[in-house]
């Protein structure tokens, strides 16, 4: 059997990607690596850069890495994942209080399932969600409201309170929800750092650029397949890249995410206990040139038991202009990419899931703005 052509959405049209016929494999240890973080809080840049450039092979490989002793504590992520699960229980109509079709201009809040389509040439989205966006006054770092910040600034803020009104009945939703993403937060922008030092760039390079950044957090919750849906090959979330600088995700114990490898087989990236997934975005991949890989995967919940997972997605304040950093161009490697404001390219995407979300099409929640790497 040949390759099949699996479709995905940019917002500049689509794209391909050729798919093998062969069936889902376990990744091997070297295609989604695990890095220890312990190193990356040394105080010896020398413990910084040797964690950089385990990141740096993993970029470049595939583009996924698992770490482990992140400093997100265990019961930080347990109680987001129990508010979640409370959540995602409720009734249809007390989760569509604060749906995202009908209250957000910025996809937070809830999205039911096989309200979204994410790959056109795969089946509808087998997935419910909850997302909320960052927020000046619930940053860890420096809190402050709103109306201090500067005009350009503030006019890329993305949070907005409906979310947190709505689940005011569910004892400490925000509360737990939030300690979650601040944690994510902070590592983040400790792996900014190291993402910095692997591009051989000044570990500080992008420090006073994620200020009021890109911060995205997502809970999912896929439900067990139905028979049909399982003989029909349905999935959790279709074949998609990220948007920004890098994910965070952390997946329970169930399993299901799948990534596909350059030559066109899915890989699966079974559930590592105490570790996070991280992936590069599509921002990342032009910043740098193409030389880290903003790679292709999706979700399939395959288990007869509900699966949850909890991606923070990263990047740049909106306002900044970034083009390719200095360190990957040269005289035989010029910038392919002209400078973009992270908000503008976020607004490529959004412009697109909007279109699609107004039609009742499918609108997409990550996938890349540029050619998908070969």
């Amino acid at each position: 059997m040949s390759a099949t052509k699996l479709q995905l959405r940019t917002a500049l049209g689509f794209v391909y990607r050729d798919v093998l016929p062969t069936p889902p494999r376990d990744c091997t240890p070297d295609e989604i690596p695990v890095i220890d973080l312990s190193p990356l809080f040394s105080e010896e840049l020398s413990d910084r850069q040797r964690v950089a450039a385990q990141i740096r092979k993993a970029s470049v490989n595939t583009g996924f890495f698992y770490v482990k002793n992140h400093g997100i504590p265990a019961e930080t992520i347990a109680k987001c994942k129990e508010q979640g699960l409370r959540f995602m229980r409720q009734p249809a109509e007390q989760k569509d209080l604060i749906s995202s079709r009908e209250h957000s201009k910025h996809f937070n809040g809830y999205t039911g399932s096989a309200k979204t389509n994410i790959s056109p040439t795969e089946s509808i989205d087998i997935r419910e969600s909850f997302s909320f966006r960052y927020s000046p006054e619930l940053d860890p770092d420096h809190p402050m409201d709103i109306s201090e910040l500067p005009a350009e600034v503030r006019q890329g803020i993305q949070g907005e309170n409906f979310v947190w009104e709505g689940t005011s009945h569910l004892p400490d939703f925000k509360e737990d929800c939030v300690a979650y993403w601040t944690s994510c937060l902070r590592l983040a922008r400790k792996l900014v750092r190291s993402f910095a030092l692997s591009l051989d760039l000044n570990e500080t390079y992008w420090d006073d650029k994620v200020t009021h950044p890109g911060a995205d957090s997502v809970f999912n919750y896929y439900r067990p397949r139905t028979e049909q849906e399982t003989k029909d090959n349905f999935v959790g979330l279709g074949s998609h890249t990220d948007l920004q600088l890098f994910t965070l995700l952390w997946q329970d114990s169930i399993g299901g995410l799948q990534i596909l490898t350059k030559e066109g087989q899915w890989v699966k990236a079974p559930p590592i206990e105490g570790t996070l997934v991280v992936n590069i975005g599509d921002y990342m991949m032009r910043l740098c040139n193409d030389t880290y890989k903003s790679t292709v995967h999706r979700v399939a919940n395959e288990s007869p038991l509900e699966r949850v997972s909890m991606p923070f997605f990263f990047g740049l304040n909106f306002n900044c202009v970034e083009g390719v950093v200095p360190s990957c161009v040269s005289e035989s490697n010029p910038a392919k990419y002209e400078p973009i404001s992270a908000g503008e390219w976020v607004q490529k995407r959004f412009k697109q899931e909007r279109k699609a979300f107004d039609e009742k099409a499918a609108p997409s929640i990550a996938p890349s703005a540029v050619v998908v790497p070969a």
